[in-house]
């Protein structure tokens, strides 16, 4: 119960850091749709994940681990179908460039921006596991 908690808690500031970040990932704006969304990902990644992991072992074997790339943007897609007023939608990103740094503008399809949503939700998850261990 406790790792289910925590997971939450976890993905509820993942999913929040990077709607602020990734315009296409929305929420209806209360936070029971937020907590929701938290919730919805915390059981899948603790249930379904897993399933799906030893399923396609020898595909990520293959690929070196890349396509856990794939598994996460399922798992998030799997989410935004199940709970309603959450969503990842198409965006255009207006670049950025700092000291001579340029990330080019772009614009992310519904399958791009769900990829960028679940790097970033990754990212945020990984980062704030390591200071949120056991």
């Amino acid at each position: 119960m406790k790792t289910l908690l925590r997971h939450i808690l976890v993905n509820l500031v993942a999913i929040y850091v990077t709607s602020l970040v990734v315009t296409g990932l929305s929420w209806s704006g209360n936070l029971t749709t937020l907590l929701l969304a938290a919730l919805g990902l915390g059981i899948v990644n603790l249930v379904v994940r897993p399933v799906v992991k030893v399923i396609t072992l020898p595909i990520n074997f293959i690929t070196l681990g890349l396509f856990s790339l794939v598994i996460n943007v399922l798992m998030l897609y799997l989410v935004t179908q199940f709970i309603p007023g959450f969503s990842v939608s198409a965006f255009s990103f207006s670049g950025y460039n700092l000291y001579g740094f340029i990330i080019p503008a772009t614009h992310f399809s519904e399958l791009g921006a769900l990829l960028v949503a679940s790097l970033g939700i990754s990212l945020i998850t990984t980062i704030m596991g390591w200071f949120v261990s056991d």
